[in-house]
């Protein structure tokens, strides 16, 4: 397989990549308030090999197998980086660099870049800030 370089990278997430922040408003005190950020990419069992050299491209992040029993769909793998310092040291700078190109995507890791500095300061260890953080999350695609 062919090195991959940043603009390869950029393409990729633009088509099949989705940054995200999955925020649970429990409002049951026996159950943790979770708020989970994640960066992932989603690919068919044959292109395994991409989110192989992905990782090793970034140094973080894991490749996981995703069963599919859906009628006509295919077994998938996804690579993902879900350490909150490895999306702030790795992931977040790299698309700052350079710039994903669709604007659903542009304005979704937007959100996300938001959604990481308000983890940063903890304000979702707070009601308000856990609340303002899932009004925001709902602007993501």
């Amino acid at each position: 397989m062919q090195k991959i370089n940043p603009n390869y990278i950029v393409g990729l997430v633009d088509g099949e990549g989705s940054f995200t922040v999955y925020v649970n408003l429990n409002k049951n005190k026996s159950r943790r308030v979770r708020v989970e950020p994640k960066f992932y990419i989603k690919l068919i069992e044959e292109d395994k090999d991409i989110l192989s050299e992905l990782q090793k491209f970034f140094g973080v992040g894991s490749v996981y197998f995703q069963k599919d029993t859906r009628l006509n769909h295919k077994n998938c793998y996804r690579y993902e980086v879900y350490n909150r310092d490895d999306l702030n040291k790795v992931i977040i700078p790299f698309f700052t660099k350079y710039h994903l190109k669709f604007s659903s995507k542009k304005e979704d890791f937007k959100i996300f870049c938001k959604l990481m500095k308000m983890i940063n300061k903890e304000e979702h260890l707070k009601s308000i800030g856990l609340k303002k953080m899932f009004l925001l999350k709902q602007q993501m695609h």
